[in-house]
């Protein structure tokens, strides 16, 4: 029954176990393994920076609430487009060559030596903050891939999440950076080419936007970019910059930044990724769309919109093959997020604490067992967790976002920063970001995203605590 999608899948992954395979031979230290020797070109770091950004969510978690609350809510994506296009331009060139200066493979090894940090606490709290979301983020991920492969065969939701774990961790066993970035590149252009041409054919198979504008009449949903309700421009703020300023603490995708081989091609990186984003991102906003007026009579989860009007229209071989394009996105995503935090484990608490002598062959053997570990922790999450992909995704950004961004932009930025501000820093954004969904605050009947209570509150901390413990430090310092 489930033949040809299986098919279709199987002829997939071939093509991506022969790009592994390719690249294999190519890693030869942990350096290789975690930031690929800083080899990449540009057209790989421009792939690999945003195709590993968007998961399952650009299938399944962004179209959802375009569904549900039309082009108002596209607001998400201008913010997200915005502060990439930033991130490219402030963090990118800087932080390329300030790691390579201090001969840094992680955030926290940056932080530590940029802040002449000796005490270890910098990784320490960088280690926890970094384990704790993303393991939410990698288990969002998987709960995509359990929910697609549920859809597509039928299987139980805990078979399909282990299946996404099991298909995940050989790729990054078997390259490490420079394999996923390949990986990245490929699928990254094949999940663009799928998310824009599905929603275009099948905008022409309901009959067009008179269909969509009906539908959209019948169900209250409007076309107009101004959200409904009190303060539509405040609306319009805080969804822009509540995911869009989470771009600057994302180190599955900083890292790629530092990847590169030559710092001044950068900006052909930043154009290439940038069309790439915006065409994805445009496509996704009108899967949304589209599916309104497919959808005559709704539809129980608004986050299979993509996957059910796939299935609805095209034959078996073409479904199976169109939806890996949201394995491709999962993967791309999961694999670099995996990647991240083995390193973290690698670096930060195996090679610092443990043994700080070890050998290259003893650290990549450390960091595959890391991506093991990082694996059955999230496993664990998206089995019992009963939250969407949306806002497991927006949870897990906000506390990245929150507890790194400030301290990175500071760190590259300002030389008016300590350590003690540092530690204050990481610490107030994640606790903000973390607990602040759980008050439900709203300013004028607007909730606020937690990420910019995070950010600034992080932000702030790191001024006060760096200016009150500045003679701590000249002493420390002066010793």
């Amino acid at each position: 029954m489930y033949i040809y999608e299986l098919a279709a899948i199987v002829c997939y992954f071939i093509i991506l176990l022969i790009v592994g395979l390719l690249s294999y031979k190519r890693h030869l230290s942990a350096a290789d393994f975690i930031i690929g020797g800083r080899s990449l070109n540009y057209w790989l770091t421009a792939l690999a920076a945003h195709a590993s950004d968007m998961s399952s969510w650009l299938f399944m978690g962004y179209p959802s609430i375009i569904f549900i609350g039309g082009l108002a809510n596209a607001w998400t994506a201008v913010g997200l487009a915005l502060f990439m296009y930033l991130n490219w331009q402030l963090v990118a060139p800087r932080i390329r060559v300030a790691t390579e200066q201090y001969n840094s493979l992680t955030f926290s090894s940056f932080f530590e030596s940029r802040l002449a940090d000796t005490s270890g606490v910098i990784r320490i709290f960088t280690a926890i903050m970094s384990l704790i979301f993303y393991s939410i983020y990698i288990s969002a991920a998987l709960v995509g891939l359990g929910i697609l492969l549920q859809t597509l065969f039928g299987l139980h939701f805990a078979l399909g999440i282990l299946i996404g774990t099991l298909i995940v961790i050989p790729y990054v066993f078997m390259g490490g950076y420079h394999t996923l970035a390949w990986i990245d590149l490929f699928q990254g252009l094949f999940l663009m080419v799928v998310i824009i041409c599905v929603p275009l054919y099948i905008l022409g198979y309901i009959g067009g936007w008179d269909t969509i504008a009906l539908e959209m009449q019948v169900k209250n949903i409007s076309l107009s970019l101004l959200p409904k309700g009190p303060n539509p421009i405040l609306n319009v703020i805080f969804m822009t910059i509540g995911w869009g300023i989470g771009y600057f603490g994302q180190p599955h995708i900083v890292t790629k930044f530092m990847g590169i081989k030559n710092v001044k091609e950068i900006p052909k990186s930043k154009y290439i990724g940038m069309s790439w984003m915006v065409l994805s991102l445009g496509a996704a906003t009108l899967v949304g769309i589209v599916g309104i007026g497919f959808f005559k009579n709704g539809i129980s989860d608004p986050e299979q919109v993509f996957i059910e009007m796939v299935r609805e229209v095209f034959h078996p071989f073409l479904i199976g093959f169109i939806l890996c394009a949201i394995l491709a996105a999962t993967i791309n995503a999961m694999s670099s997020q995996v990647l991240v935090l083995s390193s973290t484990i690698t670096e930060d608490f195996y090679k610092r604490f443990a043994n700080k002598d070890a050998s290259s062959r003893t650290l990549l053997i450390v960091s595959r067992v890391g991506v093991i570990v990082v694996a059955a922790v999230a496993f664990a999450i998206a089995y019992f967790s009963s939250r969407s992909i949306y806002t497991l995704v927006l949870y897990a950004w906000s506390g990245l976002g929150a507890a790194f961004g400030p301290l990175l932009l500071l760190c590259l930025y300002s030389k008016k920063i300590n350590k003690y501000g540092a530690w204050a820093g990481i610490l107030s954004g994640g606790l903000i970001a973390g607990i602040w969904p759980y008050f439900d605050p709203h300013i004028f009947s607007i909730p606020v995203p937690s990420l910019i209570p995070g950010f600034f509150g992080s932000l702030i901390m790191i001024f006060i605590v760096s200016y009150a413990t500045q003679h701590l430090n000249a002493k420390e310092e002066n010793l």
